[in-house]
């Protein structure tokens, strides 16, 4: 089946991965990253794809559904991460087209465009979401360096628990930014859902200097692990 696609509003992708066995759960996916982010996180690995000022699209919408449309039964999945992908004013659009042959479709966000999130939902063209959970709402600005609606990220983890979907929340962990107790106040937010916590990965070019960059050893994580557990849903180390 050949995909076709009629752009309104430019969908602004920075990258596409071919192949992935890890990205959607129990799926051979590819993986599409949109440009241009709302957040600024201290510890963010794809700061390249932040801003939309100076770049444009490396692959057009036109490219990546002409190469889903050679992918069929070759891969059963398509991961739209970021950036954040709801800034895109076409992704509605654009994941109706790649829905239509048959992919599966998680798509990763940072929840803070809930109204987006409800509309994916509701048109049935999402299948599993990710959502990121930076902080305990209170301190999110820190982490995120922007002003944020803390109630647009609360209301959007109600809109995923509602939804019937697969989905989990994720946390990436850094000793000197999340204290145990904020981690167990991250638990309680997402309480009765699948928390991932993603140890945090040192690298060049990140905000955060060589001496804050101490993580909580495995032991203290698999003592983290035993307390979040206890409150009744899955939560698993990535």
């Amino acid at each position: 089946m050949k995909l076709c696609f009629i752009i309104d509003k430019l969908m602004i992708i920075g990258g596409l991965q071919k192949f992935s066995l890890i990205d959607y759960p129990g799926q051979i996916s590819s993986i599409i990253f949109t440009r241009g982010c709302n957040f600024d996180c201290v510890y963010c690995h794809n700061k390249e794809l932040i801003s939309t000022k100076e770049h444009s699209s490396i692959i057009t919408p036109e490219q990546i559904l002409a190469f889903l449309g050679q992918r069929q039964k070759k891969i059963d999945a398509v991961v739209i991460t970021g950036g954040e992908p709801t800034l895109q004013p076409d992704l509605i659009k654009f994941m109706k087209k790649i829905k239509q042959p048959g992919f599966l479709i998680k798509l990763d966000t940072n929840g803070s465009n809930p109204e987006i999130l409800q509309e994916a939902i509701k048109t049935g063209i999402v299948d599993y979401i990710a959502m990121d959970i930076k902080a305990p709402l209170e301190s999110y600005s820190e982490i995120v360096r922007k002003k944020i609606d803390t109630q647009k990220i609360q209301q959007s983890i109600n809109i995923i628990q509602n939804s019937q979907l697969s989905h989990e929340f994720r946390t990436t962990v850094l000793k000197s930014l999340l204290s145990k107790s904020d981690i167990i106040k991250i638990r309680e937010l997402v309480k009765g859902s699948k928390l991932v916590l993603q140890k945090y990965t040192p690298s060049k070019g990140l905000d955060i200097e060589p001496g804050k960059q101490e993580n909580y050893s495995d032991e203290e994580f698999s003592g983290l692990l035993e307390i979040l557990r206890t409150q009744g849903s899955e939560c698993i180390l990535r």
